[in-house]
């Protein structure tokens, strides 16, 4: 009778203990809604991660060198070689008439 009633305290103490176990949330059996909720905080905290590294790319190549104005060269090169400036009143106003260019932006 001892032995019975200590096989039941034991078979009672392994089933109370796995259910108070604690499991990891990527290896337990959990709902699809707790899945979904885990699944958008971690795209989240990804696209935030994302988000800072470019940020601190972008600030490390603006802040690189301010006195290199090899930018400038290559802008006056380009436009020397016929490509169209976009600063120049003339152009904005062609580009503002072009009909192809208004139907491809949906305008017409």
């Amino acid at each position: 009778m001892f032995k019975k009633l200590a096989e039941q305290i034991r078979t009672y103490s392994e089933k109370k203990s796995n259910t108070l176990r604690v499991t990891s949330p990527l290896a337990g059996e959990f709902l699809t809604s707790k899945n979904e909720y885990y699944r958008k905080i971690s795209q989240k905290a990804v696209e935030l991660y994302e988000k800072q590294s470019d940020i601190n790319h972008f600030s490390k190549l603006v802040l690189s060198n301010p006195e290199n104005t090899d930018c400038n060269e290559m802008v006056n090169k380009l436009f020397e070689d016929g490509v169209t400036d976009p600063f120049v009143d003339e152009k904005l106003a062609n580009l503002a008439d072009n009909q192809k260019f208004l139907k491809d932006l949906g305008l017409l």
